[in-house]
């Protein structure tokens, strides 16, 4: 009887110093007696020679392999040419920094095998971890599902498992600026959730900045759901109303208080209020087409320049 095979994807960018360590853990606690493993690398647009210590990997071991990209597509697109390109029953996708220890891949495989399509992770963030950085992690979970029109936990991250059925499905889907967590729980299924306490990076520095993190969060809002234009008509229309109280002051202090002024200052605060808010929802609004805008274009979200994954569906992604 032939043994399930499991995919793990690890996207990887300047990650030089991590590439054997991470293999050695997967190896480690990978129950070889009940599955069989594909490893895929995707050397996103490296610098350094991550993609010579993936090529040195994999030629002497013959279930590891590469994926190099033409240039640096980011982590959500370089996660999906993992998936896409997998040939498993299942899926799982992790970092190759060492801050998703491999020693849940056995609970991802146990909660797999009770039926769960998904089986997705809850960060917990260390208490080594700066102030600020885990209150706006928080801000951000709470943003975005108040934003969107689904609930995603706190602390949900890319280290998951889906089944092949959640992959074919996923392999059709072509947006630009991906939001995968939101994806993946917008397809449904049956999902589970496993928490876990992510270990320190072993080598090199986080590849996400705060902007990058601020980005990241416009585009999981705005490709989740267009209810920001919705709260930016609401906010017109409430302030609309308000407005309108402001009337009866004016005409009482105009007629009699004997007390009206012109309030140079206040009219100019007003102004500059407004035009702040309209600059505002025209950039809502224009976030929006501009999605529309790179969609339309319909251009791959990453290009393939070598392989040696022997695929013959490329689920409609340019190779050069």
């Amino acid at each position: 009887m032939r043994k399930k095979l499991v995919s793990i994807v690890l996207p990887a960018h300047n990650e030089s110093g991590n590439i054997d360590k991470i293999y050695e853990r997967i190896d480690s606690c990978f129950p070889y007696d009940l599955y069989d493993l594909e490893l895929i690398f995707i050397d996103d647009g490296s610098t350094d020679d991550t993609l010579a210590k993936i090529d040195n990997l994999s030629s002497s071991r013959s279930n590891i392999f590469y994926i190099e990209l033409s240039r640096n597509f980011g982590h959500q697109n370089a996660l999906k040419a993992g998936m896409d390109k997998a040939n498993g029953d299942c899926i799982i996708s992790m970092d190759c920094d060492m801050q998703h220890p491999p020693e849940i891949i056995p609970k991802f495989l146990e909660k797999w095998e009770e039926g769960f399509d998904i089986v997705y992770t809850l960060r917990h963030e260390s208490e080594n971890l700066s102030y600020l950085k885990r209150k706006t992690s928080s801000l951000f979970y709470l943003i975005v599902s108040w934003l969107s029109d689904l609930k995603i936990e706190k602390g949900t991250s890319d280290f998951r498992l889906i089944d092949r059925r959640v992959a074919d499905i996923f392999s059709n889907f072509r947006e630009n600026d991906l939001f995968i967590r939101g994806i993946i729980k917008w397809v449904g299924f049956k999902q589970i959730a496993i928490d876990f306490y992510p270990n320190d990076r072993f080598s090199g520095r986080t590849k996400y900045s705060m902007r990058k993190m601020l980005n990241f969060a416009f585009d999981g809002i705005t490709s989740l759901s267009i209810r920001p234009l919705y709260i930016a008509v609401y906010l017109g229309f409430i302030l609309s109303l308000l407005s309108f109280l402001y009337l009866p002051y004016v005409f009482w202090s105009y007629y009699f208080s004997g007390h009206y002024s012109y309030g140079w200052g206040s009219v100019i605060l007003t102004v500059v209020f407004f035009s702040g808010l309209q600059l505002s929802v025209l950039g809502i609004i224009g976030i929006y087409i501009g999605k529309m805008f790179m969609q339309v274009k319909d251009r791959p979200l990453y290009l393939v320049k070598s392989t040696n994954l022997k695929s013959s569906d490329n689920h409609g992604v340019s190779k050069l």
